[in-house]
């Protein structure tokens, strides 16, 4: 989990068909920042950061057939 740059989230949202200019894209980047670095101590030990689809049946302890 690194911060994403501004290029990477102008990427992305031109993907989504919402495409933002390079200025939107930096503020972007500067507002969401924060959040990755916060969460970089743990990035990779929480069970959903491997795959999301499968949370709920590990936390159940199950899965559905």
């Amino acid at each position: 989990m690194t911060r994403p740059t501004p290029k990477q989230i102008k990427g992305m949202s031109e993907v989504s068909g919402l495409p933002v200019t390079d200025e939107v894209a930096e503020r972007i980047a500067n507002s969401v920042g924060p959040a990755f670095e916060g969460f970089a101590a743990i990035a990779g030990t929480l069970l959903i950061d491997l795959e999301p689809a499968t949370f709920l049946a590990v936390q159940n302890g199950k899965v559905g057939k």
